[in-house]
């Protein structure tokens, strides 16, 4: 009914393209226009104001001969003031986009590596938008953004990448776990040690206390009992230890055979052997005051 009676309708965001006779005429703006179909007026096409987004998927080759996909969002819209052009000088604009990003990308992208891609895909974008923004604002478009959203290799490449990096992650993993155990180790070795010297200095100061002892009891014995030297006071008190040791092996129920020697040369050699400490210690002890 609008088009009978020459009325037509403009859509907000959009501009329609006004033609008389097949000449351009006139840019209508959103809203309702009267169209005199009867004398030659028409409307040519519509022209959407709107931001656009067209995604581009490119393959191309790194310097190191990687194959990779990068995909490209351009975000363009037409320009009111320039709707004449954008209607009229290209007859699709996003063949006409997608162009010229292959373009970019495939004269970028070559001249850096693999890595150097994920890291500079910021400048690529930059490039293809002033690329990008240079040509077509000749024909009445406004690039207003630019990403590159993606950035994929070949699976095989995907899967090398992954791997050396656990690699890499995992080499770390055990030196950490080697240094870990070795901090253990000498750890324990520094307990071991200062755990033997204790029981090396708790050994001398028992055999010391042993002595010491011994010798006060023959002292004792000695000016008490007169007659007797030190010799026969420590023999005797050998001979009694020695049998009660005796003793305590054969009442113990649990005790395993034990083969020692018996007999009063037996107890003559441990005596001789005793004294013999003792002269020592005291020696020692000695050199020890001076």
């Amino acid at each position: 009914m609008g088009n009978l009676l020459g009325c037509v309708q403009v859509d907000q965001s959009t501009v329609a393209i006004k033609e008389r006779f097949g000449k351009f005429n006139d840019v209508l703006e959103p809203g309702c226009h009267f169209l005199p179909w009867c004398i030659g007026s028409q409307i040519a096409g519509y022209l959407t104001l709107r931001l656009q987004q067209l995604d581009v998927r490119c393959e191309t080759k790194s310097k190191d001969n990687v194959f990779v996909t990068v995909v490209a969002s351009i975000q363009y819209r037409a320009l009111a003031d320039k709707a004449t052009d954008a209607f009229y000088k290209l007859s699709n604009t996003r063949s006409q986009i997608q162009a010229y990003v292959f373009d970019v990308i495939r004269a970028s992208v070559p001249k850096l590596n693999l890595d150097d891609v994920f890291e500079q895909k910021n400048q690529i974008a930059k490039a293809v938008e002033d690329e990008l923004e240079k040509a077509m604002s000749a024909y009445g478009y406004e690039i207003v953004q630019t990403l590159i959203v993606d950035i994929e290799p070949d699976e095989h490449v995907k899967r090398a990448m992954n791997e050396i990096n656990a690699a890499a992650r995992m080499r770390v993993a055990a030196n950490e776990k080697a240094e870990a155990e070795k901090i253990v180790q000498i750890k324990r070795a520094e307990g071991d040690a200062e755990a033997k010297y204790l029981a090396g200095l708790g050994v001398a100061r028992q055999r010391q206390a042993i002595v010491d002892g011994l010798r006060d009891s023959v002292l004792g014995f000695s000016s008490n009992v007169p007659g007797t030297s030190a010799k026969d006071v420590l023999d005797m008190v050998l001979i009694t230890q020695y049998f009660d040791t005796m003793k305590e092996i054969g009442a113990t129920s649990k005790s395993s055979a034990v083969f020692i020697p018996h007999g009063p040369g037996a107890v003559s050699d441990i005596a001789g052997q005793i004294r013999h400490g003792l002269l020592q210690g005291s020696t020692v002890q000695q050199q020890n005051l001076v």
